[in-house]
């Protein structure tokens, strides 16, 4: 059962060129996988600019809470949610300027860089020797599902309050079991094999409140075309073949402080 809910409806178009479109499926379309980049999906929060109407990243329609595509603009309910297919994960630590120091994203620290040991802790913030933020992302790449059976690649982040999510998210992964149906032993499925829901739910403290993801699991995939496509996209992500879009400066502003933590942007 699919949750995921597009705001955007596509024009239906004739059973003739439906065949004709079909007859050339892929033609054209075939780019170096080098050059291509995964979006990211993301929740909207009260102060995110694609709610402002004065931004040029204003998304119409949208709300706080609803997750959005950050290369087409797409978005969805938060509170119904997408359905995503993940294929693969992987943790980044980044270099941001603070805001008050005029922000921007300075690049990607390798996980084995000394520079990771030598972080200083400033309220919810872990300074780096030069001054900047580090900041910590678990990527997980998914298949977002849609009801009509269309699927995109794209990359859920989750940073600062968001991380308490995604280890919760990667435990129910790991402690999925089936069971083999010809020798009966319990086994972990390939989280490519999965589907689950993500949706927002608000959280909140003295401080104020902002959205954050919830993490439902829908079941196994069922289609067999999906699970291979799900596998195949994996298999290019660890092969280096396709990578995440250009990083932004997602980093909150230095007054905004939740639980310890800045609110996700």
């Amino acid at each position: 059962m699919s949750t995921a809910v597009a705001t955007k409806q596509e024009t239906a178009v004739s059973t003739e060129v439906m065949d004709d479109i079909l007859e050339f499926a892929g033609e054209g379309a075939a780019f170096d996988s080098s050059e291509m980049q995964i979006p990211f999906v993301r929740l909207l929060q009260a102060l995110s600019p694609q709610l402002n109407k004065k931004k040029a990243e204003f998304i119409e329609g949208a709300s706080a809470g609803d997750a959005f595509n950050n290369v087409t603009n797409q978005y969805w309910d938060g509170e119904k949610g997408i359905s995503v297919i993940p294929c693969f994960q992987t943790t980044k630590y980044l270099e941001f300027v603070p805001r008050d120091m005029g922000g921007g994203f300075k690049g990607e620290i390798p996980a084995n860089s000394p520079l990771l040991q030598q972080t200083t802790r400033s309220g919810a913030k872990e300074l780096l020797p030069n001054g900047n933020e580090l900041v910590k992302s678990d990527q997980h790449f998914c298949l977002i599902v849609e009801e009509d059976g269309s699927y995109q690649p794209v990359v859920v982040d989750m940073k600062s309050t968001q991380l308490k999510v995604s280890r919760r998210w990667k435990t129910q992964i790991a402690m999925q079991k089936v069971k083999h149906p010809k020798t009966g032993a319990m086994v972990t499925p390939p989280v490519f094999a999965t589907m689950w829901r993500l949706y927002s739910v608000e959280e909140s403290n003295d401080q104020g409140s902002w959205g954050n993801w919830q993490v439902e699991r829908i079941g196994l995939v069922d289609n067999r075309d999906l699970l291979l496509e799900a596998k195949a996209f994996r298999d290019s992500i660890a092969a280096g073949e396709v990578k995440a879009a250009p990083e932004e400066d997602v980093s909150a502003p230095s007054s905004s402080k939740m639980d310890g933590d800045d609110i996700p942007f």
